[in-house]
């Protein structure tokens, strides 16, 4: 599977998506997740890293760039490039490839090559009352992932195969 898209009617639909990543999420992946102000991007990374055991406030990363949270199975970091001017800049934000098991990267076209290869891309956009999302593989992983994904009982609606 390449691709799967879905219309999230409410919050609660979007919560339930970020469950159904985390339940079916390969042991490392990078997830880069795009559309615009107000989409519902940090509201699917909170669901997915509550849902994978994150506890205590999980911060948005706009003004700090990276926010780190400790997972059973190593680290997931959650990136706001948004506020970046030019990829160089993510060298400051001492970012290594091995450290973190699980990237969640809003805005990522804004970090270009200095980012690990994308797993899965999420586009979110505002659609009537709710969103859509359309999930797209980027790498075998992220193929396994949706996979596993379109198998899971707990996705948000019916899936409609993306054109």
């Amino acid at each position: 599977m390449e691709s799967l898209s879905l219309f999230l009617p409410d919050s609660e639909a979007t919560d339930a998506l970020g469950h159904a990543l985390a339940a079916s999420r390969p042991t490392s992946a990078v997830v880069h997740l795009q559309g615009d102000l107000g989409a519902g991007k940090s509201t699917l990374a909170r669901a997915l890293l509550r849902a994978l055991g994150v506890q205590g406030a999980i911060r948005s990363p706009t003004y700090t760039l990276v926010e780190r949270y400790p997972l059973a199975d190593g680290e997931a970091w959650h990136l706001d490039l948004y506020r970046i001017g030019d990829a160089g800049e993510l060298d400051f934000l001492g970012l290594d490839e091995g450290s973190a098991t699980l990237w969640l990267v809003e805005w990522p076209e804004r970090g270009g090559a200095g980012l690990p290869a994308c797993d899965l891309r999420v586009r979110l956009a505002v659609d009537g009352s709710g969103r859509s999302a359309t999930l797209e593989a980027r790498s075998g992983a992220g193929r396994e992932w949706l996979g596993r994904l379109a198998k899971d009982r707990q996705l948000p609606r019916s899936p409609v195969p993306a054109v």
